[in-house]
């Protein structure tokens, strides 16, 4: 594993920790999770880590779309974050004076029962991200806190408060790492793939999923996405066990070339181990 590492930015973000799981050396965030696709793309970084899964609020949609998209882009590793949460005050802040907590709409959500519980009387404010967060809050006027990621505790001269404080602690994101080609075999790998059907009729996704059944492939997800072409036409997204250039996901994917009229296999990757 060499080469520049781009992740979603800003500096601080989880996205950020994950590409540092990933590779120590990354360092070039990107303001949006298209940008960083691009950046790989057209080669101004080696690999790219974006989100693509959450525990709790499902499938990143702009992740999706952009691999079904851009024929240049592979999925070739994979990175399952646990999203702890921290509560962070300026160093002089008083916890039992604050006014107004900071965080990302999606954190604050994650995070109702501590507040409600701890600070039932302070005043939520959305912030672009949970790092840009903690600027609004040391730039408050009033006593503030933020809801942050620990990398974000990191990089300000901030008081951590508490930390874990997220409702669910089974909160996890998969980070997908981005480049121009998939990963060789391993022999503990997982495949993407995205397919539609030119025709819609009784028993075709009936079909196409007996090719992986009858060769005993795990199906880890399967979900569907709109064509954005037609009301009711839908694209097919399917994660399973197994290498596309190893059998038996070989023999799958070419018995899938008679029910189905676009196939993209998304990439190859081994599965996320983190004992790694």
């Amino acid at each position: 594993m060499a080469g520049t590492v781009g992740f979603l930015g800003p500096l601080g973000t989880y996205s950020e920790e994950a590409a540092l799981i990933y590779n120590p050396t990354a360092d070039r965030p990107y303001p949006t999770i298209t940008a960083v696709g691009e950046a790989v793309a057209k080669g101004e970084v080696d690999e790219g880590v974006v989100p693509i899964e959450n525990s709790l609020a499902g499938s990143v949609i702009f992740t999706l779309d952009m691999l079904i998209n851009q024929p240049n882009l592979f999925i070739r590793g994979e990175i399952d974050l646990p999203i702890e949460h921290y509560f962070l005050t300026r160093p002089d802040t008083n916890p039992a004076d604050i006014k107004v907590i900071y965080s990302h709409p999606q954190a604050l959500s994650q995070c109702q029962q501590y507040m409600e519980k701890n600070y039932p009387q302070a005043e939520q404010m959305a912030s672009l991200s949970t790092v840009l967060c903690v600027e609004d809050m040391l730039g408050s006027d009033i006593p503030a806190a933020a809801i942050s990621p620990r990398r974000a505790s990191e990089l300000y001269e901030v008081k951590v408060v508490d930390k874990g404080i997220q409702d669910v602690a089974t909160n996890v994101t998969r980070f997908a790492v981005l480049g121009h080609s998939d990963h060789p075999p391993t022999g503990r790998d997982k495949t993407s793939m995205a397919f539609t059907f030119e025709v819609d009729t009784p028993g075709l996704l009936y079909r196409v999923l007996g090719e992986f059944a009858r060769r005993d492939i795990n199906l880890f997800k399967v979900e569907s996405r709109p064509t954005k072409n037609m009301l009711g036409e839908y694209i097919f997204m399917v994660d399973c066990a197994g290498h596309r250039d190893e059998s038996p996901m070989k023999e799958a994917l070419e018995a899938l070339s008679d029910p189905i009229s676009m196939l993209r296999v998304l990439g190859s990757y081994p599965r996320w181990d983190p004992n790694r």
